[in-house]
C-alpha cells in the first residue's frame, strides 16, 4: 500500500518530541508498504522552521525508509491565536494539494493530535477517491471541556463537535490510542465494527539494554515529556516542595525535561518559591533520549485531574520510562493503567501532592534490587505489549478493513478489533 499519513506534529527520529508515526511507518516500510508522512515546517517542541529552504512551500525529506513531506506553516507559539492560525495554515495546506509531487495514496490517515488536519485529511481522501482512515490521538473538544475549563455552549466547542462527528461518521476506519474509548466513538458516529486501539509504544532499536542506575548522589526522578495544561506538573513541583527540606532535599532532585506552554510559569514559580530540589533541562532529540533518560532513578508520570481520562490514556513517554527499566510512579486518574498492570511502580490518585511525596519516599527507602526488579517487569511488559513493530500489524489490519469493499448494509468487511 501507499499511505498518506497526515500528523501537523509529527517528528522524525532527529528531533526532540513524538515519533510515533515515524516508528509505526518505519515496521510498515519493512513490510513492503510506502508511507509519506505529512507534518508541519514548524517544530512544535523548540518552534523553529525546519525542512524548507527560503521561498519553498513543501519539500522532502527521507528517514530509514520513511517519506516526510514538510508543509510550510505560520510560526508556532505559546501564544493560543498563534498556535490555532498554526494548525489552520498547515491544514489549509493539506486540503489545496498544491504540493502534490508525490505517487498517488491507497488510504489517507488523518491524526487528531488537532482536528482541522484531520478534517483536511478527510477532503483529501475523497479527492483522490480513496478510503480516509481516523486517528484518535485526543478526544476533540471534550479535552478542552475537562482540562482547559471551556463550556458546552463555547462557539469554538460546538464547532469541534461538528467536525469530531463529520470525522467519526466518514471514517472507514477508526484508529485509537485510548483504550476505553470504544462507546465515545461508536456514539460520535463511528461505526462499530470499524474501530482499533494502537497504543504508543516504542521502538526497542532507541531503547536498547538499560542499565541498572549507579546509585550515587541524590535519588533522581525524573519527567520528560509535554510542560502543558494537561500535565499535571504543578502537582509534581508541589510534591518536590514538600521534600524540599533540610532531611530530604540533599536526597532527591526532580529533573524535568522537555518544553512546552506551562514551562516559563512553572520555572517562575520554582524560582520565586525558593523550591531548590527541581532542576529544567531543555528537550532531547529520540536518537538522545535513552542516554538522559538513563540519569534516572525512577521516573513520574501525572496528569491533571480529568474526566476525559477516563477513557484511558497512551502518552508514548510512560513506556519509554518503562523501556528503561526503572520504576514509576503513575498520578493520572486514568481508567488504564499499565504500571499497576506490570507490577512496574507505584499508582497514586491524580492531583494528590501529598499522595506523591508519600509515593517518591516510599519509592526512596525501596532497596535498588527491588527497584530493578520492578523495572524489568515494566520493561518485559512494554516489548511483549507496546512494540511497535507489533503495533504496526494492527494498522495493517486496520487500513485493510478500511480498504475491503462495502457490503450490502453499507460496512466494510473485518471483525474491527478495539482491544476490548
Amino acid at each position: 500500500m501507499n499511505i498518506w499519513w497526515i500528523n501537523h506534529f509529527a517528528n522524525p527520529p532527529t528531533q526532540a518530541g513524538g515519533t510515533r508515526h515515524y516508528s509505526l511507518a518505519k515496521a510498515l516500510h519493512k513490510h513492503a508498504h510506502q508511507v509519506t508522512i505529512f507534518a508541519s515546517s514548524v517544530d512544535y517542541v523548540r518552534r523553529k522552521k525546519r525542512g524548507l529552504k527560503m521561498g519553498e512551500n513543501s519539500a522532502v525529506e527521507e528517514f530509514d525508509g520513511v517519506t516526510f513531506l514538510w508543509l510550510k506553516s505560520s510560526q508556532y507559539s505559546r501564544n493560543p491565536f498563534a498556535r490555532i492560525w498554526n494548525m489552520l495554515t498547515f491544514s489549509w495546506r493539506v486540503w489545496r494539494a498544491d504540493w502534490h509531487t508525490q505517487p498517488e495514496p491507497d488510504v489517507i490517515v488523518g491524526s487528531s493530535p488537532q482536528p482541522f488536519a484531520a478534517l483536511a485529511a478527510m477532503y483529501l481522501a475523497r479527492r483522490f477517491q480513496v478510503p480516509f482512515v481516523l486517528e484518535v490521538r485526543d478526544l476533540w473538544p471534550r479535552s478542552l471541556i475537562d482540562l482547559g475549563g471551556y463550556s458546552t455552549g463555547h462557539p469554538f466547542i460546538w464547532l469541534l463537535g461538528k467536525i469530531e462527528r463529520k470525522l467519526c461518521r466518514n471514517a472507514r476506519a477508526v484508529i485509537t490510542l485510548l483504550p476505553n474509548s470504544h462507546a465515545y466513538l461508536v456514539d460520535k458516529g463511528a461505526s462499530e465494527r470499524s474501530i482499533y486501539w494502537v497504543p504508543n509504544g516504542v521502538d526497542a532499536e532507541f531503547m536498547k539494554n538499560p542499565v541498572p542506575p549507579d546509585g550515587e548522589g541524590a535519588f533522581t526522578l525524573m519527567y520528560a515529556g509535554a510542560h502543558g495544561v494537561a500535565n499535571g506538573l504543578d502537582t509534581l513541583i508541589d510534591a518536590a516542595a514538600l521534600l524540599d527540606n533540610a532531611e530530604d532535599r540533599s536526597r532527591c532532585r526532580f529533573i524535568l525535561v522537555g518544553d512546552g506552554t506551562e514551562k516559563p510559569r512553572l520555572q517562575n514559580r520554582v524560582l520565586e518559591e525558593g523550591i531548590g530540589n527541581v532542576e529544567f533541562h531543555e528537550p532531547v532529540p529520540k536518537q538522545e533520549v535513552r542516554d538522559k533518560l538513563e540519569e534516572a532513578d525512577a521516573f513520574v508520570l501525572p496528569l491533571k485531574p480529568g474526566g476525559v481520562f477516563a477513557h484511558g490514556i497512551s502518552p508514548n513517554k510512560l513506556f519509554e520510562y518503562m523501556a528503561m527499566a526503572r520504576p514509576v510512579i503513575f498520578a493520572t486518574g486514568s481508567s488504564s493503567d499499565p504500571v499497576s498492570e506490570s507490577g512496574a511502580g507505584i499508582s497514586v490518585e491524580a492531583g494528590e501532592p501529598v499522595a506523591l511525596a508519600r509515593a517518591i519516599r516510599s519509592l526512596m527507602k525501596t532497596a535498588p534490587r527491588q527497584r530493578w526488579e520492578m523495572g524489568q517487569r515494566g520493561r518485559w511488559y512494554v516489548l511483549q505489549h507496546h512494540e511497535f513493530s507489533q503495533l504496526a500489524e494492527r494498522v495493517e489490519e486496520a487500513l485493510a478493513f478500511a480498504r475491503a469493499p462495502i457490503n450490502e448494509v453499507g460496512v466494510a468487511h473485518g471483525n474491527g478489533p478495539c482491544g476490548l
